[in-house]
């Protein structure tokens, strides 16, 4: 049977290194269940991140990538934050765990645009935990300064480019977000940030300027159509018309997000809002695309107990997602990919129900592997 042909996904939000925290993390955290969540998780991620060093960290990466390109994506968003030295002195060649990355990457066949993040602080007032320290820079001139020797480095390199992030609202005062807009705005690259994933995260926002992180990101110039918010779980309308206003791109992790117990990603009123919605791998828990899209489906049913949801809404969910997901890191496309129609999870599918199919009932397993 001829093989179906198909987008190849874009995974527009990844932590490479993450693949190494699977079983791990899982382990109870030694306080009360209750505080088993999300920020007792991000201590096993910070132990996971001292270990690692540019020759590792390649390693690592090269190993996540390869499962991505056999399991159907073609492009990645590295959102990359693991810069320097675990005492927080840079490497002699300060982006060297960027470049180790990027070329495992381009080793593994897969198309890579590397998200340096800025990462200043443990929150408002607060200095950086030991685990944040390798993660961050004195100022934002100095960070932006190594974006740029990034750019120049990857400057004529097929298969690699380079964007900008910020790690949240958290991790950067407003006058880092402010330079960093700037600074995407000047030379056309994209920018990402982690927004509303945490109930805490709004809280401590509001606490310290007034608004929701959505709210100061529009505020400071942040948002825009080279724009991706990260998670955008626990928005409010004002939010996702903030979103939705400035074109900006909302990225949605399932299989990480339910790992995490952040929350249910409100699909529907991002669609209701007119905002784009993109996938990311995220902590690489699982890397499958296609369980992405199906998570994320089955979510946005649940969400209104109806199965017209994003499916019906776009006829071919997986173009969509995809489509969205290489704006959102400045590409045309991640290319094609071909997908084996005799495979147990297509077979006997009827050919105008395959992009239905994709959506619901397909695997990785289905991607057809080089002969």
């Amino acid at each position: 049977m001829t093989p179906y042909e198909l987008p190849a996904m874009v995974n527009a939000h990844s932590h490479a290194f993450q693949r190494d925290l699977r079983g791990a993390a899982e382990r109870p955290a030694p306080e009360a269940h209750a505080a088993d969540d999300f920020w007792s998780w991000r201590e096993a991620m910070y132990a996971l991140a001292a270990r690692h060093d540019p020759e590792t960290m390649r390693e690592a990466a090269g190993r996540v990538y390869a499962e991505m390109a056999v399991a159907g994506y073609g492009a990645v968003g590295e959102f990359h934050y693991v810069h320097h030295r675990p005492d927080g002195t840079p490497y002699d060649d300060p982006n060297a765990m960027a470049v180790s990355v990027a070329e495992a990457a381009v080793a593994a066949g897969l198309r890579i645009v590397l998200l340096p993040t800025a990462y200043h602080r443990a929150g408002f007032g607060l200095p950086p935990t030991p685990g944040q320290r390798r993660f961050c820079d004195p100022d934002v001139g100095t960070f932006l300064a190594r974006v740029d020797a990034l750019r120049a480095w990857a400057d004529g390199r097929a298969g690699i480019s380079v964007g900008v992030a910020a790690h949240s609202v958290r991790a950067v005062p407003a006058a880092w977000l402010e330079a960093i807009a700037a600074h995407a705005d000047r030379h056309g690259l994209v920018r990402h940030v982690h927004a509303h994933e945490q109930p805490r995260q709004l809280e401590e926002c509001r606490a310290e300027h007034g608004v929701s992180p959505i709210e100061l990101l529009h505020r400071t110039g942040f948002l825009g159509p080279r724009t991706s918010v990260i998670h955008a779980i626990h928005v409010d309308d004002r939010d996702l018309a903030m979103l939705a206003d400035t074109g900006s791109i909302a990225v949605s992790c399932p299989t990480t997000e339910g790992s995490l117990g952040d929350g249910h990603f409100p699909a529907l009123r991002h669609l209701d809002a007119g905002v784009r919605i993109a996938i990311g791998s995220d902590s690489n828990v699982r890397v499958d695309p296609f369980e992405e899209v199906r998570e994320l489906e089955t979510l946005a049913r649940r969400e209104r107990r109806t199965r017209h949801a994003l499916l019906a809404r776009h006829g071919d969910l997986w173009a969509e997602i995809a489509a969205a997901g290489a704006a959102s890191l400045g590409i045309a496309d991640a290319g094609t990919i071909a997908v084996d129609r005799d495979h147990p999870d297509l077979r006997g599918v009827a050919e105008a129900d395959l992009p239905l199919a994709v959506a619901t009932c397909a695997s990785a397993a289905v991607v057809a592997r080089p002969a």
